[in-house]
């Protein structure tokens, strides 16, 4: 397997730029996952990645070797399209063997390899039955194992369960992640489901408008997003951005919500114009009599264990994640407490989180 780099990615089509200067590092081994809504860049850098799109400026180095004018049969990289890419005229079999007879790899040894792919996907007996016939979670392995079989250095995913139902994905999310582990893959997975990112990914790049907003692990990105996009783009339902009212400056430890001083991080650095977003999770929400922050109840999802609760505050509603055995009635007006070590301020101007007490001691951690 290897690393890939690139370094001042940039891509334009006429008018249209579709990446601008993105740089990052694939680690060699680490399943990265390029994840952002539609539009947002991350196909066409996974193209770039593979070959299949040149770009307008900015390198690509595969194990350290700049590919970057290297056509795409010339970079030992393995494509796996979202619509399977199989030959319908061939059986199972003969699928997973093209790629190893355009070698000119000698037959014992190719089904040597298709055999034992088969049996790592555990589709040695579908091997003579034509890809035509097969369900889609089936084919989407056959895909899989003919990308594998070639043991490239690198394996590249264009949104591969996308054209599977939900239950599906889900069974190929743990067995991709699963077949990663087992093969040591170095592995570039493109999604817009934020659910198959986090489930999978060691490293995240959140994309959005052509622009990497965040590059780090999934925690990270779920507990501390770097910017209000991808705060509003991760979890669901994703976090509350509240818009404050109050200017804040260097130093402050608290923010006022109508005649409540709620407790924040401290702010190593102000906000431009004093403008200030707070974002909570609704899970980092609790019911709190004792509190001042009051929220009177707009609404209730239940989800099973747990509810999902709209409360209307001084500073407009938000959303809490609660267990389902606390009964809220609508109108009922309760205390409500957030958890101090979760808050992320952010820059109401630029949309960047602030630095704080508490994003330090997660870098310096």
């Amino acid at each position: 397997m290897a690393e890939i780099r690139i370094e001042n990615l940039h891509k334009r089509f006429g008018d249209f730029v579709a990446v601008k200067d993105s740089t990052l590092t694939i680690r060699d081994g680490d399943f990265f996952v390029l994840l952002g809504p539609s539009g947002c860049g991350k196909t066409t850098t996974l193209r770039m990645i593979a070959g299949l799109e040149m770009p307008s400026s900015g390198k690509i180095y595969l194990d350290g070797e700049d590919v970057t004018s290297l056509r795409a049969a010339k970079r030992d990289i393995a494509f796996v399209f979202q619509l399977f890419g199989l030959y319908p005229h061939m059986n199972v079999r003969q699928n997973l063997a093209y790629p190893l007879k355009s070698q000119g790899m000698p037959r014992a040894r190719i089904k040597e390899r298709v055999a034992e792919v088969a049996r790592m996907l555990r589709i040695d007996h579908l091997l003579d039955r034509k890809t035509s016939g097969l369900a889609g979670g089936d084919r989407q392995r056959v895909a899989l194992g003919r990308a594998i079989v070639r043991r490239p250095k690198a394996f590249l995913m264009d949104e591969p369960l996308g054209a599977l139902d939900a239950e599906f994905r889900e069974l190929m999310c743990d067995e991709l992640r699963t077949l990663h582990d087992r093969i040591d893959a170095t592995t570039v997975y493109v999604t817009h489901d934020q659910l198959e990112a986090m489930a999978m990914a060691d490293m995240i790049a959140v994309m959005n408008g052509g622009v990497i907003e965040q590059l780090d692990p999934p925690l990270e990105i779920y507990n501390r997003p770097r910017s209000l996009f991808v705060a509003d783009f991760i979890g669901s339902p994703p976090m509350n951005l509240i818009r404050l009212r109050a200017r804040l400056g260097a130093g402050d430890a608290t923010v006022r919500f109508g005649e409540a001083e709620v407790p924040i991080p401290r702010l190593r650095a102000a906000p431009a114009r004093g403008e200030a977003v707070l974002g909570v999770r609704p899970e980092h929400i609790r019911l709190d009599d004792r509190s001042a922050l009051r929220g009177r109840v707009y609404g209730v999802e239940f989800m099973g264990t747990t509810q999902i609760a709209t409360f209307d505050t001084p500073e407009g509603q938000i959303k809490a994640r609660l267990d389902a055995d606390r009964r809220l009635r609508d109108g009922e007006t309760v205390g409500l407490g957030f958890l101090t070590d979760r808050l992320v301020v952010f820059d109401g101007h630029s949309g960047r989180a602030l630095d704080s007490d508490l994003r330090r001691e997660a870098v310096d951690g």
